[in-house]
């Protein structure tokens, strides 16, 4: 049975687009993206997050590309909170989180900084005239104190005043890193983010993970030697959890074919690596995370002999899955990827969708009923498009760039 690259599927895909696209509209706060509950109402307790409202700018943007009435202003919206009470005026960057008084949390975090940088790259795609200044602005930052030139990778977080910077280096942050440089090479065109999402793929990933079959080891020093008992008295850390977290594993197996696929697009010839490796990721996570206990799902963490350890299903990792399934499909046509493509979105409609409060649940118990071990709430919708839009589409250039050059559905037939 035959679902990518087909109208009936794809039709099926832009309805559900739509109505998450509906759901995340009701985000918009004085501030900036509030956090959703599980009910699509903001959460006021939880603040204003910089992660939340650059990945619902990049999300927007989107769908804007996508030729949604409303998306544009929600775009405008997501540029102007970046400048206005999320930005530090003072040292430059953006704070962590802030709400209607004032500041929350003044750190400057290489995770969320690199979702500003996606956000505003998604954004120039929009044609805003606000978006391209705001992408200069958080290249800039990103030059000047996320990227060392010394380590050629990325470095984790900064206090307020940009003084001191933490010893740990982070595999989640760096993975993002990857996520938006590639992005911004396509409306750059600058062939350095190429070069710097090679090298951080390359550390992480081939000379890694590759020895430790395929476990990704997310949490280093500062000589970017692996740290294997980090955070192992809080395993469920929403961001540094103990052990391998198979979600990221098979989200740089996606993110590794985007970067083959622009080194193609430019007629060159990308590492072999980087599909062997993709390919190695996608089958490291079925084979540690996907119903090790019996009942379907992808569990959140495992331990470096893969063995579960956080149990609870996330939804973003079986989100990923799906678009890493369909990255491998377009690459190498091998049907094993679209049977798998099937089956969990199978899973996905079964216990996953919230058709009554909008979405998708965020997370299931080893029973897959809702729970709040990890996450509590609905926070985004980011997650989502990486299986609702990117299975139509070419893999370069990156997804806002894509749609707006009008790229969606052009597979189908």
């Amino acid at each position: 049975m035959k679902w990518f690259n087909t109208l009936s599927h794809n039709r099926w895909l832009e309805q559900e687009t739509d109505r998450i696209f509906d759901f995340g509209k009701n985000a918009a706060v004085p501030t900036g993206f509030g956090w959703l509950g599980n009910n699509g109402q903001v959460r006021t307790d939880m603040g204003t997050h910089l992660w939340i409202t650059a990945r619902m700018l990049h999300t927007y943007s989107v769908a804007a590309g996508m030729g949604r009435p409303g998306a544009y202003a929600l775009v405008e919206h997501g540029i102007n909170a970046l400048n206005g009470a999320l930005r530090d005026k003072k040292y430059g960057g953006w704070y962590a989180c802030v709400n209607d008084e004032g500041v929350v949390d003044a750190s400057k975090q290489g995770y969320q900084h690199f979702f500003v940088l996606l956000g505003a790259a998604s954004a120039v795609t929009t044609g805003h005239p606000a978006a391209r200044p705001l992408l200069d602005e958080a290249i800039n930052v990103i030059e000047k104190y996320f990227w060392s030139e010394e380590e050629q990778m990325c470095l984790e977080s900064w206090d307020e005043a940009f003084s001191q910077t933490e010893d740990y280096r982070g595999g989640n942050a760096n993975m993002h890193a990857v996520e938006a440089f590639l992005i911004v090479y396509d409306v750059t065109h600058d062939r350095k983010w190429l070069d710097r999402a090679l090298r951080v793929a390359s550390v992480i990933i081939h000379d890694v993970a590759r020895k430790g079959e395929y476990r990704v080891n997310e949490h280093f020093d500062a000589n970017w030697n692996p740290i294997r008992d980090y955070n192992q008295d809080n395993p469920a850390h929403r961001f540094r959890a103990y052990g391998g977290t198979p979600g990221h594993w098979i989200e740089w197996g996606r993110l590794m074919l985007h970067l083959r696929a622009a080194l193609e697009a430019r007629f060159e010839t990308p590492p072999t690596w980087l599909l062997e490796d993709a390919k190695g990721l996608f089958h490291a996570t079925i084979r540690d995370a996907w119903a090790p206990d019996g009942a379907d799902g992808i569990v959140y963490t495992v331990d470096w002999n893969g063995n579960p350890i956080v149990r609870e299903r996330v939804r973003w990792p079986i989100v990923e899955a799906m678009g890493t399934a369909y990255a491998l499909y377009t690459v190498t046509g091998d049907p094993q990827y679209e049977a798998w493509y099937q089956t969990w979105w199978e899973y996905c409609i079964k216990y996953l969708m919230d058709y009554e409060n909008g979405s998708w649940w965020q997370e299931l118990d080893t029973n897959n009923e809702v729970t709040t071990k990890v996450w509590d709430g609905k926070q985004d919708i980011y997650h989502l498009l990486h299986c609702l839009v990117i299975p139509r589409l070419p893999l370069a250039p990156g997804l806002a760039p894509a749609v707006a050059a009008g790229l969606l559905d052009s597979l189908a037939k």
